[in-house]
């Protein structure tokens, strides 16, 4: 499965006349993982992961950060969690709140669910409601790839003096 966002560019050869199309996710070095807004150098751990998850992804995430992911015994400070999440998981506050566990000031969390019409979906309440409840809030959401969705949480600013 490709992971990174699909946006279609043209190109016609010269020579043939033959029309070639291709994706930004071809061109993108990283896939849709830049998108996410991680960066080199990070630790990631990682929660949810099930056969169903973007290889594609995860693979790209780790090329760009250039650390593996942890998983969800990782017990050292997560510099950003990422979390699959398909509706029959349980409940995603707890999930939300076990992921703040390790995580650093200042580090945001990614949650995957699979896109609107698939088996897993999750609304969009759900998430802004465990982004509340563990004192987050939404701070935006990207097609991540072909099968998921991701929506990232954050800390929300402190007041200004």
């Amino acid at each position: 499965m490709d992971c990174a966002p699909q946006f279609p560019t043209s190109k016609v050869d010269d020579e043939t006349q033959e029309k070639h199309v291709s994706t930004s996710a071809q061109a993108a070095p990283h896939g849709g993982a830049d998108r996410l807004g991680f960066t080199a150098g990070q630790v990631i751990q990682e929660f949810g992961y099930d056969s169903d998850v973007d290889d594609d992804l995860r693979f790209a995430i780790e090329d760009l950060t250039g650390t593996e992911l942890e998983d969800e015994d990782y017990g050292d400070v997560a510099d950003s969690v990422l979390i699959w999440w398909r509706e029959d998981d349980g409940d995603l506050v707890d999930a939300v709140v076990d992921a703040l566990t390790n995580l650093a000031d200042g580090a945001f969390i990614v949650i995957l669910t699979p896109k609107a019409g698939r088996p897993g979906h999750v609304q969009a309440s759900d998430i802004e409601e465990a982004a509340t409840t563990g004192g987050l809030h939404t701070s935006g959401t990207v097609n991540a790839c072909e099968d998921w969705t991701a929506t990232r949480l954050v800390a929300p600013k402190s007041a200004r003096r």
